[in-house]
C-alpha cells in the first residue's frame, strides 16, 4: 500500500485564552513565532496552532493524553530555567535508560515534555 500520510503539517493548541497562550510559548518556552500567522508559532518544522474551541461551539478539553515531546540539549538545564520562570514541573525529571523526561503543561493544562534522547535504544 502506498503511504498516504506524508507529514505532519501542524498540532492543534486548544485554548480557553490564545493570547496568553501564544504568550507562553513564544515568550515563555522561545519557540518561533509565525511571521503570518499570529496564533501560530514553530517548534522545528512542527507549526503550533492555538485555537479556542469555544469560538466554534465546541466545549475547552486539554489535551492531556499524551504529552508533546519537545527537544532540548539538556533536560535539566531546561527545566531550571523554566521553573526560574515559574513553570511547575509534574514529579521528578526520569530517566528511561535512553533519555530523559520532565513533564509539565501549558497554561490551559495541555500536557507538554522536556526530553532528550542521549542514546538509541538497543
Amino acid at each position: 500500500m502506498e503511504t498516504l500520510i506524508r507529514k505532519l503539517d501542524f498540532v492543534a493548541v486548544p485554548s480557553t485564552d490564545a493570547e496568553r497562550t501564544r504568550a507562553f510559548y513564544v515568550e515563555t518556552l522561545g519557540l518561533r513565532p509565525d511571521p503570518k500567522a499570529h496564533f501560530e508559532f514553530w517548534v522545528g518544522e512542527t507549526c503550533f496552532g492555538i485555537w479556542e474551541p469555544a469560538k466554534v461551539g465546541m466545549p475547552f478539553a486539554p489535551q492531556t493524553a499524551a504529552h508533546l515531546a519537545l527537544h532540548v540539549d539538556d533536560v535539566a538545564a531546561a527545566r531550571a530555567a523554566l521553573e526560574a520562570e515559574g513553570i511547575t514541573f509534574h514529579g521528578d525529571t526520569f530517566d528511561t535508560g535512553v533519555c530523559h523526561m520532565a513533564l509539565f503543561s501549558d497554561p490551559d493544562g495541555n500536557s507538554l515534555m522536556l526530553h532528550n534522547r542521549y542514546k538509541p535504544r538497543d
